[in-house]
């Protein structure tokens, strides 16, 4: 990791930035994956299998032996801890749910919004050396909660043409029924457009890797609803005196492990932090399987040292971070002054990795400094609010004319007339 001593404020836009790929040839690649696949359907969708995923089903949706033999084919100890995050993850995302309140603005006037699903929706779930079985649950929990009429599942197939069956057990338990065998860029342009076997969605959820993401921010310029813009994970780690370095390598690498092109960052007031986090991070870093990644990822990442609390906080919020971790034993000093962040862990004790999995919060989250205005997926990113209003005979004659007064001043003489033709019936 590359260390910085009390950097300027000018220097942090610098720091503050993620690694960057030319997304020039990126997007040109993505677009024809997306027009073969508008064009030609299934038939594209296996093909691009076949190049990128060594795999070309004969029929891309899962039948049903194929899941219900997935729960057999995965340990006890698997189900037991996936069930355990599925109760938190639901307890959590149930609370989540807005009551529906009429409101009488004035006399006669009432107004009031309500939640309404969205009716299909597709998930995007990586496969391939990280199956991610647990993204399954944190869409697939809200989605059910709120009675999504179609829940579409893509993911790859490996060579063996199999799915990972922690990802079909998962997928079971949230009552997905559609399951396909396609990953990538195609994917998301069945998902977006549809084909022959795979349904066009209103919505599309998931991480993925440069040419999912790349996928999901062009079928969005042709007017399909994504989750919010996603990148590469990334973590950033507040430590203070109190933090304990073998944790924070723990955690960095946690991030690391991801995608060499993940982003960790670790910012101290105290440079005996920085040193003994560095020595740890050389030890533990050897004891990994995804070793190499972790540390092409760790050298796009940095370690900043800042004396002042404000700093930090103030840096932080500039970096806003996907995931925030505050290592100290006294880190309400740093939280209230936290306003951007995806998701936030805090005190010593709370590892990044108990979000991504059970203790309930959701782990699909804002990147890439998205998170200054985006949040990570809820209950809300599954519904649409709809807004109602129903006004009473005394009511419009009683506001009625508030109304008129203002549409003339716009020059809009239909809207005034909606009204008086209303009140010369009264």
């Amino acid at each position: 990791m590359q260390i910085f001593q009390e950097p300027s404020f000018q220097q942090w836009t610098e720091l503050v930035q993620r690694p960057v790929i030319d997304q020039a040839p990126l997007h040109k690649t993505v677009s024809k994956i997306l027009q073969q696949v508008k064009m030609k359907g299934d038939a594209s969708v296996k093909s691009f299998s076949k190049k990128f995923d060594g795999f070309s089903p004969r029929k891309l949706l899962v039948t049903e032996k194929e899941i219900k033999d997935a729960e057999r084919k995965i340990s006890v100890e698997l189900q037991q801890a996936i069930l355990r995050a599925h109760q938190n993850i639901t307890k959590f995302h149930t609370q989540q749910i807005e009551v529906t309140k009429k409101i009488e603005t004035s006399e006669g006037v009432y107004c009031w919004r309500k939640s309404v699903p969205i009716q299909r929706v597709g998930f995007y779930i990586p496969g391939g050396s990280a199956p991610l079985f647990s993204t399954v649950l944190m869409l697939g929990i809200p989605a059910q909660i709120l009675g999504c009429k179609q829940i579409v599942l893509s993911t790859p197939a490996g060579k063996d043409g199999q799915i990972h069956p922690a990802i079909l057990y998962a997928a079971s338990l949230v009552g997905v029924k559609e399951i396909y065998k396609a990953g990538g860029a195609q994917a998301i342009a069945a998902m977006a457009y549809g084909t022959e076997s795979i349904a066009k969605v209103d919505k599309i959820f998931g991480p993925g890797n440069q040419y999912v993401t790349a996928a999901k921010q062009l079928v969005q310029l042709d007017g399909m609803a994504i989750d919010m813009p996603a990148g590469p994970s990334e973590v950033c780690i507040i430590a203070d005196d109190t933090a304990v370095p073998a944790f924070i390598a723990a955690d960095l690498l946690a991030q690391a492990e991801h995608g060499p092109d993940s982003q960790v960052m670790l910012v101290t007031n105290n440079h005996k932090i920085i040193d003994e986090t560095a020595k740890e991070l050389h030890i533990q870093v050897t004891q990994l399987e995804r070793k190499t990644i972790a540390e092409k990822a760790l050298e796009n990442s940095k370690s900043i040292l800042l004396k002042e609390t404000d700093s930090i906080i103030a840096f932080v919020n500039q970096y806003a971070p996907e995931h925030l971790i505050i290592a100290s034993d006294e880190p309400q000093q740093f939280v209230d002054g936290i306003v951007n962040a995806g998701s936030v862990f805090i005190g010593n004790y709370t590892p990044e990795s108990a979000g991504d999995y059970a203790s309930g919060t959701n782990h699909t989250l804002p990147t890439n400094g998205f998170a200054k205005s985006y949040s990570g997926v809820s209950v809300d990113s599954f519904v649409k609010k709809i807004t109602y209003q129903q006004i009473s005979r005394n009511g419009i004659s009683k506001l009625g004319n508030t109304i008129i007064i203002m549409a003339e001043a716009e020059g809009l003489d239909a809207h005034a007339n909606a009204v008086k033709i209303r009140l010369n019936k009264i």
